[in-house]
């Protein structure tokens, strides 16, 4: 029986593996190699200790309604979308609240995690750490890898003929930047236009003499105000629209989504993307447009080979006199503290059962959290996966035996190679795949029940944002607090826009809510009978 647990990390997916440990009784001892909790979401000046952090203006892509912990709100007065230092601030309090501290071992490095003789029958690991040049060796009845997929650089330089040979400009991966000031006055390429290449770009643009940002792939900019000035996820990340994406043709559906993109600018015009193109990604960003716009950002192809100062595209076009080229191609991930017969075998979350569990292990006891790519909040979907880890090292929830689940396993496409261009491709559908970790757990909430029997309620979970408060409606681990907190969650999001109020503001939109409800409640009884059998996870490009 599970008791000790070794959780791997203290970021934002160790800290909620922790808590859920403790809700579930276990005894859980997490390592963290730093001297502190919130992993990439504690920014740090220097680069010596090779620690990936964010960067200093980074801002996040989710709003704090969609991006908090399933019983733990960000406070009203925080802004919608965050800088780093509140998003750490908020993990210290979750720590705080809940007790965690007590629990974290910092500056202590994870060496290895062996499986003990016994363990096809005890399930047991070896863990061995080293602190302050002391190393231990303990006991745990089950492993939690918390360490995430911002882990290792990855900088293609084989990719770029002459980068090494001929250029004579410096070259350096999107972690080692921290500010504008190294770049001041300088021409700099950016490689790779993911939600990092895009804001660096932008940020770039304000100091340098000219940013080039290069790019392969097709690419639709989104902005993170949406309609009516809401955040896009609380607006588009509903019940609804995922059970409208489940019902239309794909290429209905990606036709939809182009529009609604072409709409704010046409992105063929920018070189951005075609809607003839089945391959595409989406950022998050609303000043790239304007920077294409003026010129201050410059869009180009993929770079074929640098010389001694220029960068040579594809299309035959050239830029001379580049000073900085700046990767921002992303991360790969490993597990050098694992045993090499399961460490050399995780090439993405698709050699995982549900993303989680090695399937050839004879004893469940080991879970990779974490290492998943959404279209919402990575935060919320780890929580929900050491809920349920959680629940299975308890004995509350049961996994199929290990050859179902390889069997589950190999019936996926096979795995890619660890290359982040790539592995974007494998980003699965929010809704879709916490609602089946949930199911797994038992706490998924019945959208069908909740018509019938708290028709407001409902109405807010079928048409209302899918906020992480709905996983703690009922199940183990509710929350009193969720059915208040579903309700109140737009005037929290405006609670910190309300800095200066106007005369006339109108007060009838509860009354247009209330009407609007009970006009839709029987469109919302078929559309959750419809829900009552949930599409699977999959890629969505939303």
């Amino acid at each position: 029986m599970v008791q000790r647990v070794a959780v791997v990390g203290a970021g934002a997916g160790g800290l909620a593996s922790v808590k859920c440990c403790l809700d579930e009784g276990l005894e859980p001892t997490c390592f963290e190699s730093s001297e502190d909790i919130g992993g990439v979401w504690r920014y740090t000046d220097s680069t010596d200790s090779r620690r990936i952090t964010v960067y200093r203006s980074v801002i996040t892509n989710t709003s704090k309604e969609m991006s908090c912990f399933s019983d733990f709100p960000f406070p009203e007065d925080f802004p919608n979308y965050l800088p780093h230092s509140l998003v750490l601030e908020y993990l210290r309090m979750y720590a705080r609240h809940f007790d965690l501290l007590r629990h974290i071992r910092l500056q202590t490095t994870v060496l290895s995690v062996r499986k003990r003789p016994d363990f096809s029958a005890s399930g047991q690991w070896e863990v061995v750490t080293e602190s302050h040049g002391v190393r231990e060796s303990h006991v745990f009845d089950a492993v939690m890898v918390c360490t995430g997929h911002y882990q290792e650089p990855y900088l293609p330089l084989a990719s770029f003929p002459g980068i090494e040979s001929r250029f004579k400009g410096q070259y350096l991966h999107s972690w080692e930047y921290r500010d504008v000031q190294a770049f001041r006055g300088k021409r700099v390429l950016v490689l790779g236009i993911g939600n990092t290449g895009g804001d660096l770009s932008v940020e770039l643009s304000r100091v340098a003499a000219k940013v080039f940002l290069s790019t392969r792939s097709h690419t639709w900019v989104a902005s993170r105000v949406s309609d009516h000035g809401f955040p896009l996820d609380m607006v588009s990340t509903t019940r609804f629209n995922s059970l409208l994406d489940w019902l239309l043709p794909s290429a209905l559906t990606r036709r939809i989504k182009f529009r609604k993109f072409n709409s704010w600018f046409n992105h063929t015009n920018y070189g951005l993307a075609s809607s003839k193109s089945s391959k595409f990604k989406i950022i998050v960003n609303e000043e790239l447009p304007f920077c294409l716009l003026s010129g201050t950002v410059v869009l180009k192809p993929n770079v074929k080979e640098f010389t001694e100062s220029s960068a040579v595209f594809e299309d035959g076009t050239r830029e001379g006199n580049i000073d900085v080229v700046l990767f921002a191609t992303g991360y790969n991930f490993s597990f050098p503290f694992l045993e090499e017969s399961l460490g050399g075998t995780i090439h993405d979350n698709r050699s995982l059962y549900n993303c989680i569990f090695p399937p050839q292990l004879e004893q469940p006891t080991l879970a990779i959290i974490g290492l998943i790519q959404l279209t919402g909040s990575i935060m919320v979907g780890s929580e929900m996966q050491a809920r349920w880890v959680t629940g299975v090292f308890a004995g509350w929830n049961k996994l199929p035996p290990p050859s179902r689940m390889m069997a589950e396993v190999l019936k996926r496409k096979p795995a890619v190679k660890r290359n982040p261009s790539e592995r974007e491709n494998l980003k699965m559908s929010f809704i879709s795949y916490v609602d089946k970790i949930a199911a797994c757990a038992g706490v998924r909430p019945s959208v069908w029940r909740l018509l019938l029997t708290d028709p407001r309620l409902g109405l807010a979970i079928l048409f209302g944002p899918c906020s992480p408060y709905q996983y703690r409606l009922e199940g183990r681990g509710s929350w009193s607090g969720a059915r208040a907190a579903i309700l109140t969650q737009w005037q929290r999001c405006l609670r910190p826009l309300g800095t200066r109020m106007l005369p006339g503001g109108s007060s009838s939109s509860s009354w247009a809510w209330s009407w609007m409800c009970l006009l839709a409640l029987p469109a919302a009884l078929t559309a959750a009978w419809l829900c009552s059998k949930p599409p699977q996870p999959g890629w969505s490009p939303r």
